[in-house]
C-alpha cells in the first residue's frame, strides 16, 4: 500500500470539504465495484433479437488494470495503484489521460501528471521537483477481452533526453539558473502531459508539445519553490509496427495545451498552447507576454518539419481550442477550449467568445460572430476585428482592411443590432453562447445532399462551463446542462452560421467525453458536477453515461460505470462498436496533497486511476447485427466500391468513422461520414467516397453499416479502411493484392473478412 494517501487527518479533510459548499454531490461511491453496473443500468427489457443479458441502457464491464509495477528494477504483481520504492518514493501504474485507437485495433495510451503521488505538502511548491516524464503503454484485447500490455520504447517517448532549453526569466544571462531549477534534471524536461495527439495519414500517432517542469523561483537542492509548467517544442511519432517512438521536427514555439487539425492536403495545423503556464513573461518577446501563443504553425509530414505561418494567421485562442476542418478546407474555431475558470489567463480572452474560420489559402482568420448568437460580425464588416486587435499582427494594412469592411457595411451593422430582440429564448441562447470551457465540441455525422456533396456541418456542444454572457470572463465554476448545435454551411469560401438549442443534459456536466457511435448517436461519458481545476477534489463525479439522439434532439440516461472519472478521463470507440472508457488523473486536492473525500460523495482523490472499463451499448448485445463480409482495404476520394454484407435488403446506411486519437476531451480530427449507397445484385452494396479530402482527410477509418429496427438503429462490427491521399507519396500504404477493380471502375475485395 502506498504511504502517500493517508497523510492528513479527517478533520483537515472535513475543513476542505466545507469549501465546496453544501450542494449535494452527484456521485456514487466505489463500493459497488463487485457485480454488474449499478442500479441505474440494470433495467431489463424483452428483446427477441437479443440474449437474456440484453440491457436497453447498455452495460459496463468490470474494471481491469495493468497487473504489474516495475519497482527498483523488479516487476511486482499487485492490485494496488502504487508501491513505495526503496528510496521512499511511490511508483504508480499509468492512467489513460490520452488514448488512441491504432490501426490494428490496439490502444495506445499516455499517462498524465506523473509524480503527483509524491507531493507531500503542495503541488504548487513541489511539482517542479517531484514530477517525471509520463509513461506510455499499448493495450491489447484478445477475442475473449483478456487484456495484455506492451511497454513502448522509449517508455516516455524520448523527448529532450539532455534537457530542455527552458525559457526562464534569466535565460541567456549570466544569472541563468540562479533563481530556477530548470537545469537540475532532465527526468521531467520532456513530459507527454498536455501535448496534443493526432493520427497521421499512415496511421502513426504524433504527440505535439508537452511539459517541461521546473521551479521558478527555486534553488537546486531545496524541495520547495514555485512550479512552472513550460510548453515544449517537440513532436514525437509512435510507430505501431515497431512499438517505438521517434523524434520529428520541433515547432518554433513551445506549446502546452495546443490543438492540432489535419488539413485536406495532409499537413497538420497547430494553434494556441501556452509557453509558460504560471508565469507567462517573455523578456525577449514582450508582446507575447500575458497570453497564450497566438502564432500558428503548419507541419509537413513528408518533410517532418514545421513552418511558422505569417502574422495574418495569428489568433488569440483558449488552450486546447475546439477546431474542426470544414468541407471547404477552412479550419473552424467553435468558441470552446480550456481556461483557468473563473479567472481566465489572458488579457485578450474576451476574443475567445468569437467563432471564426481560418483560410489556409489566404492565411487569414475571419470572425463570424459571437458564439450562439445571431449577430454576424463578418456580415457587419467586422470580420477582421480579432486579427486587428491582435498586437502581433498590427499594421496599416490590417487596420485598413477592418475599416474598409466597416465602411462598406454600416447599415448591415445597425440592422444586425436592431434585429436582436430580447426574448426568453434569446436569453437562454446568450447563456448558452460564447466561450464554453471543459467540454467536447463534436462534429455530428456528415450527410450528403441530393447531389452527393457535403456542404453542411453540425457541431454539438453540451455541458461544460459557459461564459454566462460575460465577455471578459471565459467561464465560471459550475457547469451547465445546456446543449447547443451550431450549423455551419459552406459554399466556396462563404460560410453560413446558425445556432439552436437542443434538449439539455439530464444533469450539468463538466469535462464529459463525447463519442460518436456507429448508430449515429453521441454518447457522453464521465466528468463531474463542478470544475475540478478551479477547486480540485471538490467535484462530485458523474458515472452515468448519456446518449444524444440527433433526430429527436434529446438526451437519454444510459448505463452507470463502476469507477468515477473526472479530470483527464478518456473514451474511445472500438472496432466492434463498443467503447473503451478510462482515465482519471486529478490535480492534488485543493492544490495541496491528495486528500480523498469520496466518502462524502466527492470524486476519488487517492491518486490516478489506471483502470479501464468497456461500455457495451444495447445494439452490441443483439444477435441480429449486420455483418460486413468483405470490403476494400485502401480507398481514396471519389472511389466507388462494393462491400458484401449478410442483410443487404435491410441495410440502409453506411458510416465511415475516423479512428479516435484524443486527449482532454478533444480530437481535432473526429468525424463520421455517411456514404452514398446503392443496392447491387445479391449481397452487394455499392458505396461512394466523398470527392474531397476536406471531407475525408487521409488516415485510418472504420466502416460500419446499419439497419433500422423498432428498437433503434443496429450497426455492424466495422471493416478497417485506409483513406489514401495520392498526393502524399510518403504516407502511401502498401497496395493490397485482394483489392481489385471491376470493368465498371468499382473497387472491391476478393478477401472475406473473418
Amino acid at each position: 500500500m502506498s504511504r502517500r494517501f493517508n497523510r492528513l487527518s479527517s478533520v483537515t479533510g472535513s475543513l476542505i470539504l466545507l469549501i465546496a459548499g453544501s450542494g449535494t454531490a452527484n456521485a456514487g461511491l466505489l463500493g459497488s465495484l463487485l457485480g454488474g453496473s449499478s442500479e441505474d443500468s440494470t433495467t431489463q427489457t424483452e428483446e427477441p433479437a437479443a440474449p437474456d443479458s440484453y440491457n436497453s441502457k447498455g452495460t459496463f464491464s468490470e474494471p481491469f488494470a495493468e497487473p504489474t509495477i516495475i519497482v527498483d528494477g523488479e516487476a511486482v504483481e499487485t492490485d494496488e495503484k502504487c508501491i513505495t520504492r526503496a528510496d521512499g518514493m511511490d511508483e504508480c501504474k499509468p492512467a489513460a489521460g490520452t488514448m488512441a485507437l491504432l490501426k490494428d485495433g490496439r490502444l495506445l495510451y499516455l499517462n498524465a501528471l506523473e509524480g503527483t503521488e509524491n507531493v507531500e505538502l503542495s503541488i504548487v511548491a513541489e511539482f517542479g521537483e517531484v514530477s517525471v516524464n509520463d509513461q506510455t503503454r499499448v493495450l491489447s484485447l484478445d477475442e475473449n477481452d483478456n487484456p495484455s500490455w506492451i511497454k513502448p520504447s522509449p517508455l516516455d517517448a524520448g523527448a529532450n533526453p539532455d534537457g530542455n532549453d527552458s525559457e526562464t526569466l534569466l535565460n541567456g544571462t549570466e544569472l541563468d539558473g540562479l533563481l530556477d531549477t530548470a537545469d537540475n534534471t532532465s527526468a521531467n524536461d520532456g513530459a507527454l502531459f498536455c501535448s496534443d495527439v493526432i493520427g497521421l495519414a499512415n496511421g502513426d500517432v504524433m504527440a505535439v508539445g508537452g511539459t517541461d517542469y521546473y521551479s521558478e523561483p527555486g534553488i537546486d537542492g531545496l524541495p520547495l519553490g514555485v512550479a512552472e509548467l513550460e510548453g515544449i517544442k517537440n513532436s514525437r511519432i509512435f510507430d505501431e509496427e515497431t512499438n517505438t517512438w521517434r523524434q520529428s521536427g520541433d515547432m518554433t514555439y513551445g506549446r502546452w495545451y495546443p490543438s492540432l487539425v489535419t488539413m485536406g492536403n495532409g499537413n497538420v495545423f497547430v494553434a494556441s498552447g501556452v509557453t509558460k503556464l504560471l508565469k507567462p513573461v517573455y523578456p525577449d518577446e514582450p508582446l507575447n507576454s500575458g497570453r497564450n501563443v497566438v502564432q500558428t504553425e503548419t507541419y509537413d509530414p513528408c518533410a517532418g518539419a514545421w513552418t511558422q505561418n505569417p502574422s495574418t494567421a495569428d489568433r488569440s485562442l483558449p488552450l486546447y481550442p475546439r477546431m474542426h476542418l470544414l468541407p471547404n478546407g477552412h479550419i473552424f474555431y467553435n468558441a470552446g477550449g480550456q481556461a483557468f475558470n473563473p479567472f481566465g489567463q489572458g488579457y485578450d480572452q474576451a476574443l475567445w467568445n468569437i467563432v471564426a474560420s481560418f483560410n489556409p489559402d489566404t492565411q487569414r482568420w475571419n470572425d463570424i460572430g459571437y458564439a450562439g448568437l445571431p449577430l454576424r460580425l463578418d456580415e457587419a464588416g467586422l470580420g477582421q476585428l480579432s486579427s486587428t486587435l491582435n498586437i502581433t499582427n498590427l499594421s496599416l494594412d490590417q487596420v485598413g482592411s477592418l475599416l474598409g469592411d466597416v465602411l462598406d457595411s454600416p447599415t448591415d451593422l445597425l440592422t444586425s443590432a436592431a434585429d436582436l430582440g430580447v426574448s426568453e429564448e434569446d436569453l437562454r441562447m446568450a447563456i448558452a453562447g460564447g466561450m464554453r470551457g471543459s467540454t467536447s465540441s463534436t462534429m455530428l455525422p456528415l450527410k450528403p445532399d441530393a447531389s452527393g456533396n457535403y456542404n453542411e456541418v453540425e457541431l454539438l456542444t453540451a455541458g461544460g462551463v459557459p461564459s454566462y454572457a460575460v465577455l471578459t470572463n471565459p467561464g465560471g465554476y459550475l457547469p451547465t446542462d445546456q446543449t447547443r448545435i451550431d450549423t455551419v454551411t459552406t459554399n466556396g469560401d462563404e460560410i453560413g452560421y446558425e445556432s439552436r438549442l437542443a434538449g439539455p443534459l439530464n444533469q450539468p456536466r463538466w469535462y464529459g467525453t463525447n463519442v460518436v457511435m456507429p448508430d449515429g448517436t453521441v454518447m457522453v461519458f464521465s466528468g463531474g458536477n463542478r470544475d475540478g481545476v478551479v477547486a480540485p477534489g471538490l467535484e462530485g463525479p458523474i458515472r452515468t453515461a448519456e446518449q444524444f439522439n440527433p433526430e429527436t434532439g434529446e438526451w437519454t440516461e444510459m448505463a452507470t460505470g463502476h469507477r468515477a472519472r473526472t479530470y483527464h478521463n478518456t473514451a474511445v470507440l472500438m472496432e466492434d462498436g463498443r467503447v473503451m472508457v478510462a482515465g482519471h488523473s486529478p490535480i492534488n486536492t485543493a492544490y495541496l496533497t491528495f486528500v480523498d473525500l469520496q466518502d462524502f460523495g466527492l470524486a476519488p482523490y487517492d491518486g490516478r486511476d489506471p483502470s479501464f472499463e468497456i461500455y457495451t451499448p444495447p445494439y452490441a448485445m443483439r444477435d441480429d447485427r449486420p455483418k460486413i463480409r468483405s470490403a476494400p482495404s485502401n480507398l481514396t476520394i471519389g472511389d466507388r466500391f462494393n462491400i458484401k454484407v449478410d442483410q443487404a435488403d435491410q441495410i440502409d446506411k453506411a458510416l465511415l468513422i475516423r479512428r479516435t486519437v484524443m486527449t482532454h476531451v478533444i480530437d481535432g480530427d473526429q468525424r463520421a461520414i455517411e456514404l452514398v449507397m446503392e443496392r447491387g445484385p445479391g449481397n452487394k452494396l455499392t458505396l461512394t467516397m466523398p470527392d474531397n479530402h476536406n471531407v475525408v482527410p487521409a488516415g485510418e477509418y472504420m466502416l460500419f453499416v446499419s439497419k433500422d429496427t423498432p428498437d433503434g438503429r443496429v450497426p455492424s462490427v466495422s471493416a478497417p479502411i485506409t483513406v489514401v491521399n495520392e498526393n502524399l507519396a510518403c504516407m502511401a500504404p502498401t497496395q493490397v493484392a485482394s483489392d481489385t477493380t471491376t470493368s465498371g471502375g468499382i473497387i472491391e475485395s476478393t478477401l472475406e473478412l473473418l
